[in-house]
């Protein structure tokens, strides 16, 4: 006899074989070619439960091979029932018409959800409306947070209901913005950040609208089970190509053994297929655990259930990008010429069997764009072999640093905000020191998120940039804030001091003041600042390039693999070979 029963705590299938037999070891290696599986003793394991309902097909198999009795625990069985109902419903699901417009505005305006729905989103939330768990793969700056929204509360049960947002940090501020515009009377979220005891102090008061970060939910997940597991749940995955199989085990676990708990789902996303249909693998099995799919039926699949938004759609008006030349100072130039020359006999040095340390040019270009930026930078790097190098440097200001301070302040007579961008933290924090008198603010990897009453935090910055007429502005690095904050109704200039070879990260930081309700008269300024002759024009090219293949992808109706993604959170892993070889080339003076 094989008893299957069901753990709750764990949220785990517990499977064990009461007589030996030779079926145990296939049974065994049918689980573990599914996924995680537990090995408890020699007749019995253990496994998330998404995992046990992928596996279920291969224990039939096997049971009836070996002819085995099978006994189901009660629970076990109610949830077998549970997901027999959605796999029915997912064959149909091309037949489900979507809710009525009329339907769902009403719905939405009798419980007090005051943002009116753009066409697209309209289009978007009654297809998604008709659906138990759905996906919302519009372009940056469409407004998927105001359709997710709309989407809880045309779902919402009863005040039981919970929200669960698991989203990047930086998303946070976002959250709880769009949250106050559509629902300004509706509980604020409750952010499960510090350690477990914070954690269940927080879940203690019964909160209804909670969000979390994929990299604190493994570690608390057994409190978070708990508090989901009698209650009525919406989840949503914000940003969810994070849980992509194979990049962080740990956080895809969590978030899969969750899968089965809410009653309603959405994922969200403008990169749902980074690298590869495989991508999408582990976030459709967060929708539909109980459908099977591999890498070469996940797209077909995922096709009945997702909206998007292209970029043509939002009816924005293009930025106007200005190119700026700033000539480099004649020690600035002497300097970089000398490192140039020292970099490119770096690069010959390498074998032909060696191609993966071109990896380590990242350095090299990490220094070169430094020097171009500000010559200040790389001081300290200098001191200990070159003295006088950095003796030549130290009364001489950066070009682009004094170009920046003084178009900050025309703008500023002109009553106009402005936000500059730069890769550098010293670069930020001294743009902030020198613009002190325009009210300047700066966010960078080191500013936490926090109320928006606390001035040093995220969201207290935003909020002042944006509320405050003497505060022109905001020195932002595009790794910390390219994603999760909006600027346009205030802000229409952005300076780039530097940029690197990153353009998933450059459009995403232009998104900040170029999105969904930009008034059509309103024209954005982008203003890019570019060193002739340096490693400036190596960016400029990449990226011209990257931004033609992206934008492809950006007017699909269909969802593509991302051209050229690389992780947006580290630089070394931010550069592909091809900008690597763009750069030597300009090394070399070609």
């Amino acid at each position: 006899m094989l008893h299957i029963d069901y753990l709750d705590q764990s949220h785990s299938a517990y499977l064990r074989l009461d007589e030996e037999s030779l079926a145990w070891g296939e049974i065994r290696r049918a689980c573990q070619e599914k996924g995680d599986t537990t090995v408890v003793s020699e007749q019995s394991l253990s496994m998330p439960w998404w995992v046990f309902l992928s596996a279920r097909k291969s224990l039939k198999i096997v049971a009836v091979k070996y002819h085995l009795k099978i006994e189901f625990s009660f629970k076990v069985q109610e949830l077998l029932r549970a997901a027999n109902q959605k796999r029915a419903q997912f064959k149909e699901i091309e037949k489900v018409e979507p809710v009525g417009e009329v339907e769902l505005v009403q719905k939405l305006t009798e419980v007090g959800f005051s943002r009116t729905l753009t066409e697209h989103q309209l289009r978007n939330v009654t297809k998604l409306a008709s659906l138990s768990a759905g996906a919302t793969f519009s372009v940056p700056g469409a407004g998927k947070t105001t359709e997710a929204l709309a989407y809880y509360y045309f779902k919402k049960e009863s005040e039981r209901t919970v929200l669960f947002i698991v989203a990047p940090k930086n998303a946070f501020a976002a959250w709880d913005e769009q949250l106050g515009i559509c629902m300004p009377n509706a509980q604020t979220f409750v952010r499960l950040t510090g350690g477990e005891r914070l954690i269940q102090a927080a879940l203690l008061k019964n909160p209804r609208h909670i969000i979390i970060t994929y990299q604190q939910l493994p570690r608390v997940i057994d409190l978070i089970s708990a508090y989901l597991m009698d209650k009525p749940v919406v989840m949503f995955l914000d940003e969810s190509h994070r849980i992509k199989s194979g990049e962080d085990i740990v956080t895809g676990k969590a978030v899969l053994s969750l899968s089965h708990l809410p009653s309603q789902k959405l994922i969200m996303s403008g990169t749902p297929m980074p690298n590869s249909p495989y991508d999408l693998v582990a976030q459709f099995n967060f929708l539909y655990p109980e459908i099977e799919v591999d890498e070469e039926s996940v797209v077909d699949t995922i096709n009945r259930i997702y909206v998007r938004t292209t970029k043509a759609e939002l009816g924005l008006r293009e930025p106007k990008y200005k190119i700026v030349a700033i000539p480099m100072s004649p020690s600035q130039r002497k300097l970089y010429d000398l490192l140039r020359s020292e970099e490119a006999r770096q690069f010959e040095k390498l074998k032909a069997n060696q191609r993966n340390a071109l990896r380590t040019m990242g350095k090299s270009i990490m220094r070169m764009l430094q020097l171009t930026s500000n010559p200040a930078l790389i001081i300290k790097t200098l001191k200990n072999s070159n003295d006088w190098m950095s003796d030549f440097l130290l009364d001489d200001q950066s070009p682009k640093i004094e170009y920046v301070c003084n178009r900050a302040r025309q703008l500023a007579q002109q009553g106009k905000k402005c936000i500059i961008w730069s890769t550098f933290v010293e670069n930020i924090e001294l743009l902030n020191l020198r613009l002190e008198d325009l009210g300047a603010n700066y966010i960078h990897g080191g500013v936490d998120t926090g109320s928006e009453d606390d001035d040093l935090s995220r969201e207290g910055k935003i909020k002042r940039f944006l509320n405050e007429k003497d505060a022109f502005v905001l020195i932002a690095n595009p790794a910390a804030a390219s994603e999760g904050i909006s600027l346009h109704t205030e802000c229409h200039h952005a300076i780039y001091l530097d940029r690197n070879y990153n353009a998933a990260q450059f459009l995403q930081s232009v998104d900040r003041i170029h999105r969904l309700g930009l008034s059509g008269d309103v024209e954005t300024e982008v203003e890019i600042l570019i060193c002739p002759d340096s490693v400036d024009e190596s960016v400029d090219r990449r990226l011209n390039i990257k931004i033609d293949r992206m934008s492809e992808v950006l007017q699909d109706n269909s969802i593509k693999v991302e051209p050229e993604y690389v992780n947006p959170e580290l630089f070394e892993e931010s550069i592909s070979m091809q900008d690597i070889n763009d750069f030597v080339q300009h090394l070399k003076g070609l």
